[in-house]
């Protein structure tokens, strides 16, 4: 019994790791803008470019990040506005998936990215995690849809040393 489960994790191994050359033979045909990015690597990048697709059918970044459904509901009446109000639960769940991971990601590589992720953090009480990461993602969405309309690769930001 042991030795047949160790044969079918070692098959599903060699699986996983063909798939993997398989995704990465793709991704060699495609710009790598967002491989580029530290913390984005071939499986979320093919992830994210699949489920996107052209990036020009959306009009701007706000358009993709409600395709991706990291906006959020408002909840309103008159002059009063709620202050906790929920992620919309339409969009394309699946490129919200691969967003939230490479935030998560990212925000372990860069520092912007990671400060950004902390002063989230510590804004609220509950669902800190969870809200943080959206709020990431959010701002990642910002970071790749202008990689991908400008078809360039990630360059991250130099101080100006002014003399």
């Amino acid at each position: 019994m042991l030795a047949a489960s160790i044969e079918s994790i070692k098959s599903l191994q060699s699986q996983l790791k063909k798939l993997d050359q398989s995704i990465a033979r793709v991704l060699d045909g495609i710009p790598n803008t967002l491989q580029s990015v530290p913390g984005i690597g071939p499986v979320l990048a093919a992830g994210i470019l699949s489920e996107i697709g052209d990036i020009h059918r959306f009009k701007d970044q706000a358009s993709l990040a409600k395709y991706a459904g990291l906006t959020w509901s408002k909840h309103q009446s008159g002059k009063f506005e709620a202050d906790a109000r929920k992620m919309i639960r339409s969009g394309n769940r699946y490129l919200r998936y691969y967003l939230i991971e490479a935030a998560n990601s990212v925000q372990r590589n860069l520092p912007e990215y990671r400060a950004y992720y902390q002063q989230k953090y510590r804004e609220v009480n509950k669902h800190q995690h969870k809200r943080a990461l959206a709020l990431t993602a959010r701002k990642l969405v910002r970071m790749v849809d202008a990689l991908l309309r400008n078809n360039q690769l990630y360059t991250p930001e130099r101080p100006v040393k002014h003399t």
